[in-house]
């Protein structure tokens, strides 16, 4: 039988990429491009809206993790990548999965296996670092704080900050992906947040903020610098979030700020 060939739409969701799957199958067709919806390409395949459907997605999730529980595991966790096109990769694992059963899994080289296994790689280096790098303020017994990761974080963070920030409510806001953690009387969710600014600090605040960038000046030995190394353990793109790295402004209350500039009234034309 001919599989006829065309575009798929999607939430975004993991559930949705596995309900992909599902019509895939059920409907006797291959996609040559899986996307989130509102990303538009130009394109002379029909597209077909995936509806995600919870039952669907279990079904397919079951069928992958009762062949192989490593597989299942890779593709949850790649699908939180940067990886480009990870939907129609994932989509190809899962079908060879089917098809050949989970032999080929032992092969890390495997074309179809490599690009998941690197880029989880990636994002596994980007969580590590950024289970130390998140630095948050204190606004009124919440704890806020930003970052810009390039993989889908939050999802894969929650689990460390939840548990080790159990009795306290905060929000870490990802600006890349434009998505919030919210943490609240010992509940959470990952919620769209198309904008976030962080309010300025307080006299508190702002003096615990000087203490740290005092803390971090005051260990560092100077004639043993090594910007090399220090970029290697630190990259430049985690540092414009770091409380350390911030200009004098950062380290300011908000009523020690100076008042906005106004402009002074013209005089009037004597001509």
């Amino acid at each position: 039988m001919i599989w006829s060939e065309c575009i798929y739409e999607y939430d975004g969701s993991f559930s949705g990429l596995l309900c992909c799957i599902f019509d895939s199958y059920t409907r006797k067709e291959r996609p040559v491009s899986i996307l989130e919806t509102g990303r538009e390409q130009i394109s002379l395949y029909a597209s077909h809206a995936v509806e995600t459907d919870t039952g669907h997605a279990k079904r397919i999730w079951e069928s992958v993790r009762i062949r192989s529980a490593a597989a299942a595991k890779l593709i949850r966790r790649a699908h939180l990548t940067c990886l480009p096109e990870r939907e129609m990769r994932i989509y190809r694992l899962v079908c060879r999965l089917y098809r050949e059963g989970p032999a080929f899994l032992k092969n890390p080289t495997d074309p179809d296996l490599y690009p998941l296994h690197i880029a989880v790689r990636h994002m596994g280096t980007e969580l590590e670092k950024l289970r130390g790098f998140v630095r948050f303020s204190e606004f009124d017994g919440l704890y806020a704080a930003e970052i810009a990761p390039k993989n889908r974080v939050l999802p894969a963070l929650r689990r460390h900050f939840c548990e080790r920030f159990a009795d306290q409510d905060f929000l870490i806001y990802d600006r890349t992906h434009k998505e919030a953690l919210v943490h609240c009387r010992g509940r959470w969710i990952i919620t769209p947040l198309d904008s976030f600014t962080m309010a300025k600090p307080g006299r508190s605040e702002a003096a615990f903020r000087r203490l740290w960038k005092t803390f971090y000046d005051a260990i560092a030995i100077r004639e043993r610098t090594n910007p090399r190394c220090q970029r290697g353990n630190l990259p430049l793109r985690y540092r414009s979030d770091m409380t350390e790295f911030q200009d004098e402004s950062y380290f300011q209350a908000e009523d020690e700020l100076p008042p906005p500039a106004r402009n002074a009234p013209s005089l009037p034309r004597t001509d």
